[in-house]
C-alpha cells in the first residue's frame, strides 16, 4: 500500500486542527478545575447523567456515550462516587451490570458549574465563528464522526450528545 502523505494545505489544516483541539480542551479543563475541581471527563460523566431518564445510565451505556474504556470509566465513578456526586447502584435486570445515578449534589455541582463552563466554549469556540462556520463545523465533526463509528449513517444528534443544540450542560 503506498502511503497518502499529506498535502501542504492538509499538512497546516491538521496541524492547527491539533492545536485548536488541544487549547480548547485546556481551556476547558483549566475552567472545570477552577470552578469545580474536577477534569472535562468528571464534567462530562456528570452531564450524560443529568440527560439520562431519572438521572441513570448502565455503566456500559455510560462508557459508550462519553466514548472511553470501562476501565478508565470505573475509576472515574468511582472517584465521583467518593465525592457523593455519583451514586452506583445495582441493576435489577442484568446481576453483571451496575448503573452510576447522579445525586442531587452532584446535579447540585453541574448546575453551578455549567454556566462558567457554557461561557468557556463560548468565548474560545463559538465566538471566533461566523454562524455559517458554526453549521460548517458541525458538518465537518459529524462527518468525521459518522467516519470514525464506521457505520456509514450520519449519528443522530440523541446519539452524540455534543451535538445537541439545546443542551444546557454542554458536555
Amino acid at each position: 500500500m503506498t502511503t497518502r502523505w499529506l498535502t501542504p494545505e492538509e499538512q497546516r489544516a491538521w496541524r492547527a486542527y491539533v492545536a485548536a483541539t488541544h487549547l480548547l480542551e485546556d481551556a476547558i479543563d483549566r475552567q472545570l478545575q477552577q470552578d469545580a475541581g474536577m477534569p472535562h471527563l468528571y464534567y462530562s460523566i456528570l452531564a450524560n447523567l443529568s440527560e439520562a431518564p431519572e438521572r441513570r445510565l448502565r455503566m456500559t451505556d455510560l462508557a459508550e456515550k462519553t466514548k472511553i474504556t470501562r476501565s478508565r470509566l470505573t475509576y472515574a465513578v468511582t472517584r465521583l462516587e467518593k465525592d457523593g456526586l455519583i451514586r452506583r447502584e445495582n441493576c435489577r435486570w442484568d446481576k453483571r451490570g451496575s448503573i452510576a445515578a447522579l445525586t442531587d449534589e452532584g446535579m447540585a455541582v453541574l448546575e453551578r458549574t455549567a454556566p462558567g463552563h457554557v461561557e468557556t466554549v463560548r468565548t474560545f469556540l463559538f465566538d471566533q465563528l461566523t454562524d455559517e462556520q458554526v453549521e460548517q463545523l458541525e458538518e465537518i465533526c459529524t462527518g468525521i464522526a459518522r467516519a470514525l463509528e464506521g457505520d456509514g449513517e450520519r449519528p443522530s444528534v440523541d446519539e452524540v450528545p455534543w451535538l445537541r443544540r439545546s443542551s444546557p450542560s454542554c458536555s
